[in-house]
């Protein structure tokens, strides 16, 4: 179930903005602050036993032609069903990253996320907790037209602990969706 779920959510984020990194406007001395600023974000859902819905808008910033920072946010609620009643819970957080294009779609990327999360002792019961991840990994973005890309990324969680009490179950963090651009 983990698996459709993930797959599922991996083919229904979408984009929401402009990633002007695949623009086709090389970045010179003259480009303008508008040229390099970029905005965007996924928005993701999944339902079943378990309904959640995540959106993570994006903000950044193209410091040549090949290289990008920028920051982001998340906040996700959950409607897990498997309680009676169903436990909802609510989690949000920001991250800080860079991007560096390597060839053609080909990129790499490295990250530090805050997550603030609930977790969940018992029925009824939860306990908000803080999480800080570094992850790096690459990814790929596929133009798909003049402002509109499909990207997926892969990034390994360095500080995932194999714990109850983590925000992940695995300390491969997987993510897609498509870019649009204005």
């Amino acid at each position: 179930m983990k698996k459709a779920v993930l797959i599922a959510g991996i083919f229904c984020l979408i984009g929401l903005g402009a990633q002007a990194q695949f623009s086709e406007e090389p970045i010179t001395k003259e480009s303008s602050w508008r040229d390099r600023v970029f905005t965007g974000g996924n928005v993701g859902f999944g339902f079943g036993n378990v309904d959640w819905v995540n959106i993570a808008p994006v903000l950044g910033y193209r410091v040549s032609d090949r290289a990008s920072i920028g920051l982001g946010g998340s906040y996700r609620f959950t409607n897990n069903k498997f309680f009676n009643p169903p436990i909802r819970t609510n989690d949000y957080g920001g991250n800080l990253f860079g991007r560096y294009l390597l060839y053609g779609p080909v990129f790499l990327q490295a990250e530090y996320e805050y997550l603030n999360f609930e977790f969940v002792t018992a029925p009824n019961e939860s306990l908000r907790l803080d999480f800080s991840s570094f992850l790096g990994g690459g990814g790929i973005a596929q133009p798909l037209g003049r402002n509109v890309a499909l990207v997926i990324t892969a990034l390994y969680n360095f500080s995932y602990a194999n714990s109850v009490e983590s925000p992940y179950d695995s300390p491969w963090v997987v993510r897609g969706g498509i870019n649009l651009g204005f």
